[in-house]
C-alpha cells in the first residue's frame, strides 16, 4: 500500500478522488507519523481530536457522490497565528495559553470548507517574533534535517511539520520571511502572496501593514493547490483586494510542462553581493541561474539600492505595529491574568503582561513604543515609512526590466539551536533577503535549489514577482523545480539524513 505520508498532496488527492485511499486512512498514517517523530521533532503544539472524524465525514460525502474539491481529505497543518474553535490558539506565548477562540480565522474556514483536515496547530516563534522557533514560549522546534539545527522561524513548526512528513500541507503567516526562510532551512516550498490576497481575518495580529498568510508544502504545485483553496476577496479583512485570480494550480501545472524559462527575464540584485552569505548559499544560488541561463533564460543585473535599508526599516516599522497590536492583551480582555492583591487595574496589566510575554516580544514592544512616542516618531517610524516608499520605488523600477528578481532566500543554512538566541542582531539579518517584498507588499516565493556543499543543509531561492503576479510565481518556480529535482534524481527531502537514518530515533 502507498504510504501516503511520502507522497505529495497532489498525488495523494488523485488517489483519495480515484477512491484508491480513504482520507480516514491518509489521516491515520498523519496521526501515526506525528505520535512517532513529533516528539523529536515539536512541530506541533496541540493535536486534533477531531481530524478522523472530520475525515469520515469526508468520506462519507465522497461516497454518496457530493462534488468535493481538488485537494478533499487531504491532511493539513495550521500554523499557531490562526484562531480555530476547535483547537487553543496561543500565537506560541503563554499569555493566550488555552484559549479558544470562537470563530475561525477565514483562511481555516475556507480550509474547512475545501474539505481539508486539520491535523492540529504548529509552534512558532511567540506572536511570530523570530527566525528560528526558539522563541515559543512552548519550547523549540527542531529540523528534520539536523536535529541540533532549527527550522527557521517564525513559522518553524509548519515547515518542520511538512518536511518531517506530518503534513503534506500546512498554513502560515509571513511578516518578513516567516514562510520563505523556514521552506530554505528545512528543503521545503512556502509562499508570501501579494499583500490583500489572502485574508488576514483570524490571523493574530503582529503588524498588520506586514503581515501575510500563505502556503508551506512539499513541491510548488501543492502550495498553488492550497493557495487556490485560501485566497480570494474577504469583507471582513478591511485589506483584503476585491478582484479576480487566476488558478495558481493552473500556473504552476503550466511552469512544470511548458518552456516558462525561455526568455524569461530574470533580475539580480546588484546590491546584494556573495560576500554576505555563507558559501554553500552562493555557490547553489549561481548553479540555479546557470540552470535558468540553459534554458533560455536571460539573467540580468538589477540595481535596488535601498535593499540594504530594508532590515533597519522593518525593524522600526514592525515593533511600532506590534505595540499597537500587543496593546489589547492587557489581562482584562481575554488571556492570561495574574492577580495582584490589593492591585490596580495597572498593577494586574502589568504583572500579567511581564508574565506573559517573553524576551523577544517584551524587547520589540519597548523598541517599537519608543519610536512612536513624541519627539521621535518623525525620526524613526517616520523615517523607516519613507525608506519602504523607497524600496517599493526600487521594486517598481526593476520590474520594468525584468519579470522576476531572484535572490537567496537566505544568507546562510540552519544554524544551531542556542547558537545566535543572545545576539538578536545576527538573529535579525536572517531575513534580509526576504524583508523587501513585505515591505513593498509584493509576492515571493522559496523552492528548494540543492544542498549547500560546505554543510551538506538545504538551500533555497527565492523569486519576486510584481504585485498581483503570484501565477507567475508558481509558473517559474514549477519550471525550476522540475529541472532540479529531475537534477537529483528525485525530491531534495528524501535525501534528509536526520529523516532516514537517525541511530536511536524514530526516523
Amino acid at each position: 500500500m502507498t504510504d501516503t505520508t511520502r507522497i505529495s498532496a497532489a498525488a495523494l488527492a488523485d488517489l483519495l478522488a480515484g477512491g484508491e485511499v480513504s482520507s480516514v486512512e491518509a489521516t491515520q498514517a498523519h496521526l501515526d507519523r506525528i505520535a512517532a517523530v513529533d516528539g523529536d521533532i515539536h512541530a506541533f503544539l496541540h493535536v486534533s481530536d477531531h481530524a478522523l472524524d472530520v475525515a469520515a465525514d469526508i468520506d462519507r460525502r465522497r461516497a454518496a457522490g457530493e462534488e468535493l474539491g481538488p485537494i478533499a481529505g487531504v491532511p493539513l497543518a495550521i500554523k499557531d497565528v490562526l484562531v480555530t474553535t476547535d483547537m487553543p490558539s496561543t500565537s506560541g506565548s503563554k499569555i493566550l495559553e488555552g484559549y479558544m477562540s470562537p470563530y475561525d480565522a477565514t483562511v481555516v474556514a475556507r480550509a474547512r470548507a475545501a474539505g481539508l483536515v486539520p491535523l492540529g496547530k504548529t509552534n512558532m516563534d511567540e506572536f511570530a517574533m523570530g527566525s528560528s522557533t526558539e522563541y515559543s514560549a512552548y519550547g523549540p522546534t527542531r529540523n528534520p534535517w539536523d536535529l541540533d539545527r532549527i527550522p527557521g522561524g517564525s513559522g518553524g513548526g509548519s515547515a518542520a511539520a511538512v518536511a518531517a512528513f506530518e503534513a503534506p500541507l500546512a498554513l502560515g503567516s509571513d511578516t518578513g520571511g516567516s514562510i520563505r526562510q523556514p521552506a530554505h532551512v528545512t528543503g521545503t516550498v512556502g509562499l508570501k502572496p501579494t499583500y490583500g490576497g489572502v485574508s488576514r481575518y483570524g490571523a493574530i495580529a503582529l503588524a498588520s501593514s506586514l503581515d501575510q498568510v500563505g502556503p508551506v508544502s512539499r513541491t510548488v504545485l501543492d502550495s498553488a493547490l492550497l493557495h487556490d483553496v485560501i485566497g480570494g476577496f474577504d469583507p471582513h479583512d478591511a485589506t483584503s483586494i476585491d478582484r479576480e485570480w487566476p488558478s495558481f494550480a493552473a500556473a504552476a501545472r503550466e511552469g512544470a510542462r511548458g518552456d516558462v524559462l525561455k526568455g524569461l527575464r530574470v533580475g539580480v540584485v546588484r546590491e546584494l553581493p556573495d560576500s554576505g552569505f555563507q558559501p554553500g548559499v552562493s555557490a547553489s544560488f549561481r548553479a540555479s541561474l546557470a540552470a535558468m541561463e540553459a534554458q533560455g533564460a536571460e539573467i540580468v543585473e538589477v540595481s535596488a539600492p535601498h535593499f540594504e535599508y530594508g532590515v533597519a526599516a522593518y525593524y522600526l516599522i514592525l515593533p511600532a505595529e506590534a505595540s499597537s497590536n500587543l496593546a489589547k492583551f492587557d489581562s482584562v480582555r481575554f488571556g492570561m491574568r495574574v492577580d495582584v492583591p490589593g492591585g490596580t487595574v495597572e498593577d494586574v496589566m502589568a504583572a500579567t503582561r511581564d508574565a506573559g510575554f517573553g524576551p523577544e516580544v517584551k524587547r520589540r514592544i519597548i523598541l517599537g513604543t519608543y519610536a512612536l512616542s513624541a519627539g521621535y516618531y518623525d525620526a524613526y517610524y517616520g523615517s523607516a515609512q519613507k525608506v519602504r516608499t523607497l524600496i517599493q520605488q526600487d521594486f517598481a523600477a526593476a520590474f520594468a526590466d525584468v519579470d522576476v528578481i531572484v535572490t537567496p532566500s537566505a544568507p546562510t543554512t540552519a544554524f544551531r539551536i542556542g547558537e545566535k538566541i543572545d545576539d538578536p542582531l545576527q538573529m535579525y539579518l536572517n531575513d534580509l533577503t526576504t524583508i523587501p517584498a513585505n515591505l513593498a507588499g509584493v509576492p515571493g516565493i522559496s523552492i528548494p535549489s540543492g544542498l549547500a556543499e560546505d554543510d551538506g543543509l538545504p538551500v533555497g531561492i527565492q523569486f519576486l514577482a510584481p504585485a498581483y503576479e503570484d501565477a507567475r510565481l508558481y509558473r517559474v518556480g514549477a519550471a525550476l523545480e522540475a529541472l532540479l529535482v529531475d537534477a537529483w534524481g528525485g525530491p531534495l527531502l528524501d535525501r534528509a539524513p536526520a529523516l532516514v537514518a537517525r541511530e536511536g530515533g524514530a526516523f
